[in-house]
């Protein structure tokens, strides 16, 4: 893995999840890094969504994965929302894993929210920054079953946040959606970039100048 990736893991607190080993609070990286790192991306158009499905991807929140968290015990939804809640609660007898409830510090909005297992979870919900389908449309179509099991439940890639804002953001890129909390703005594009180095993706021409866009305003030192 390149090294702005343990970067990003770092400033999420990968080390929050079960079984994960602590991680220095290293800063994000410049914002020139990121630049230098979006450039060196692919431009190329979004190939068609013919023969997308979400199960190319494995099981939904499987632990059968080799990234951070994976073969825990754990699925990869309890894993990242005991990543990204506070005042975390556990179901007893469920190894450390279910979370029952919690409080939600909603970076993509800013917004509190609180998290209660049951007929409501569905208000806190898990997004993928760089979404499933844009990355099969993107180069995921080349990656084996294994690697998309990966990418679909890498900690870097993943987001609790309320859950109208998830359905609101839906598949877009970049080019189409922005966090609406402008100051999280910088670290959203570092962590698609991120992503997109990691698992061999391309970005349209749209998404390469919005994210360079965000970065224009991004501070220009580690931070």
């Amino acid at each position: 893995m390149a090294a702005g990736r343990f970067l990003i893991a770092a400033v999420l607190g990968v080390c929050a999840l079960a079984g994960a080993p602590p991680v220095a609070a290293d800063p994000l990286p410049a914002a020139g890094d990121v630049r230098a790192k979006l450039d060196a991306l692919p431009i190329k158009g979004r190939a068609p969504k013919t023969g997308y499905d979400r199960s190319l991807f494995g099981e939904s929140w499987t632990d059968d994965v080799t990234v951070p968290g994976g073969r825990n015990g754990c699925d990869t939804r309890n894993d990242i929302l005991r990543r990204d809640l506070v005042d975390v609660v556990i179901k007893p007898d469920s190894n450390g894993c279910a979370v029952l409830r919690g409080i939600l510090n909603d970076p993509y909005t800013g917004i509190t929210v609180e998290f209660v297992r049951g007929p409501n979870s569905a208000e806190v919900q898990i997004d993928h920054v760089v979404a499933l389908s844009d990355a099969w449309q993107k180069g995921a179509q080349q990656l084996d079953e294994a690697r998309r099991r990966d990418f679909a439940n890498d900690p870097v890639n993943l987001q609790a946040t309320i859950g109208w804002v998830n359905q609101q953001k839906g598949d877009g890129d970049a080019a189409t959606w922005l966090p609406p909390n402008v100051f999280y703005r910088c670290v959203f594009v570092t962590r698609i970039v991120d992503v997109k180095t990691s698992y061999g993706l391309w970005v349209t021409q749209a998404e390469h100048d919005a994210i360079a866009g965000v970065l224009s305003g991004c501070p220009a030192t580690p931070g």
